[in-house]
């Protein structure tokens, strides 16, 4: 899946993947080394994220059901929690970096092609 902000007419992620079940969502991105630069994981009925014995930092965005970011984390650290964000229906998990190339700030529209 490629996940694209329409604001901007940016590129988030050009490879994301959906963590959709319990233990996927629960999983996240432990027990991998890096993320690449293009990679994506997309978090469904997720408000808040935590680092718990990640071994690298990420960028993350928050986003309501109308696709709206509500929300954004710049280079969370390993063993750290994010904010928790009540209106969030999902999260974008993306390496570090990523906001910031894609220009990608609070209100901006997000649309996921090829899900």
């Amino acid at each position: 899946m490629k996940i694209l902000n329409t604001t901007k007419s940016t590129v988030l992620v050009l490879k994301a993947e959906k963590a959709d079940t319990p233990f996927s969502r629960i999983r996240g991105l432990l027990g991998r080394a890096s993320i690449a630069q293009d990679e994506g994981l997309i978090i469904t009925d997720c408000r808040s994220i935590h680092m718990m014995f990640m071994k690298f930092a990420i960028d993350v965005v928050f986003v309501d059901r109308h696709h709206t970011v509500i929300g954004v984390v710049k280079n969370i650290r390993p063993f750290r929690m994010s904010p928790y964000f009540l209106r969030a229906s999902y999260v974008v998990e993306m390496a570090p970096g990523r906001i910031t190339e894609s220009r990608t700030e609070i209100g901006d529209q997000l649309r996921i092609e090829g899900s």
